[in-house]
């Protein structure tokens, strides 16, 4: 007798997209060793922590030398303070401190989350969307085998140009577990409150709970626009938020996020989700990072709220430039059609006529810059390319440059 391999893995298919796109960059410059390649590819930030926040850290870990300032565990939920100072500074009247959970980021919490729900729930996701809600999904056992169609069992909501990135509602079953990120990765589409206050009332009424992705809030600069899915009303009763400050503050490799489970979401029994929330993070968590965490209360503060949102002024500024050349002559002639709101990291480029991957190969092999497949994001995701805005400036302009040459 031997253990089973969990079907699970069997199910998905072949590599997670961002480990394929950084496998064919490496394999291209083997090939082509004086290629200077340029990565407009993953969401990875690229600029130094700024200098209020790096202080704290680094303060923060000179006195873990000393017998005062030393700290060992701390709690599984997070700092008390830390949890205190994102329900006052992002969630004020909206969510109380014992209802935040500090986390080591949004991508670990999602995989949490799918553990707390398990492989009985019916999951419905954007279409396209970031892979781990999928992919997640599918390794518990809450979705089957991959076919041409996506996964058995999930439920996909196109988000197109001709929806305006928003899905028909109607097609998400009862009592579903409903993915939702805005802004939202890749296509950058930013949900409107009138948007958000149908998807929040349809939950409500057909027993679902939304897992909100708000990791991008940061990039949203038109004040008409939810920075939170918790300022419409009735989303404590069916919405838990996850959040990070991996693009907030530039902490992909420092590791820091959380999530907000209002006490009022709350299982077919009544218990509360945050109950068992709760389980989750003392029995699977061993709690973020103490350095980690005393930089994200910098980042809250006046000082570090002024220079995070410089630095996110920064990537949006990067954005702006590539968007003047995805749209330039060249790009016109073929039809290609440039989605970007100013108020997401990233740019949704359609190429009609082009497989993902094909016009992925073409530019990373013409202009030597790496992009992200949007088939890698969902069916609804094919012929598209996502663009990401992380980039040192004068990387960003060698790129711009070289797309502006670029023969389609």
């Amino acid at each position: 007798m031997m253990i089973e391999r969990n079907k699970g893995f069997a199910n998905l298919a072949a590599g997670y997209l961002f480990p394929e796109v950084a496998k064919r960059r490496r394999e291209y410059q083997a090939k082509h060793p004086d290629a200077k390649i340029i990565s407009l590819g993953i969401g990875n930030t690229t600029e130094p922590l700024t200098p209020h926040i790096a202080k704290a850290m680094a303060d923060y870990a000179k006195s873990l030398g000393t017998a005062k300032g030393y700290s060992g565990y701390g709690d599984e939920q997070g700092n008390a303070e830390l949890r205190a100072k994102i329900a006052e500074v992002l969630y004020p009247k909206m969510a109380k401190a014992d209802e935040v959970f500090i986390s080591d980021g949004a991508k670990c919490d999602i995989a949490r989350i799918q553990t707390l729900f398990g492989r009985n729930v019916k999951i419905s996701v954007q279409d396209p969307a970031y892979p781990v809600y999928v992919d997640g999904s599918v390794v518990v056992g809450a979705a089957g085998a991959s076919s041409k169609k996506g996964y058995k069992g999930v439920t996909y909501l196109p988000c197109t140009a001709e929806n305006k990135f928003f899905p028909e509602l109607e097609k998400i079953p009862a009592d579903s577990i409903i993915y939702f990120c805005s802004p939202n990765n890749p296509t950058g589409a930013c949900a409107t409150k009138a948007q958000l206050k149908k998807l929040v009332d349809y939950a409500n009424k057909n027993g679902c709970i939304i897992i909100f992705d708000a990791a991008y809030y940061a990039f949203i600069r038109d004040d008409k626009l939810p920075r939170t899915i918790y300022e419409i009303p009735g989303a404590r009763k069916c919405a838990i938020e996850i959040n990070s400050f991996s693009k907030l503050a530039g902490f992909t490799g420092v590791r820091l996020g959380w999530s907000v489970v209002p006490s009022d979401v709350k299982f077919a029994d009544g218990t509360p989700v945050k109950q068992d929330w709760n389980r989750v993070m003392t029995t699977l968590f061993n709690g973020a990072s103490n350095i980690a965490q005393a930089g994200g209360l910098a980042a809250l503060d006046k000082e570090g709220q002024k220079e995070t949102k410089a630095l996110v002024d920064y990537y949006l500024e990067n954005a702006r430039l590539m968007e003047a050349a995805l749209t330039g002559e060249n790009f016109k002639k073929a039809g290609v059609k440039v989605y970007y709101t100013g108020d997401s990291p990233y740019l949704w480029v359609n190429f009609p006529g082009w497989k993902s991957w094909d016009i992925f190969d073409k530019i990373l092999d013409e202009c030597n810059v790496v992009t992200t497949p949007g088939s890698g994001f969902g069916p609804a995701g094919e012929s598209y390319l996502r663009f990401s805005s992380f980039g040192h400036r004068k990387d960003v302009q060698e790129a711009c440059k070289r797309l502006s040459k670029l023969v389609l």
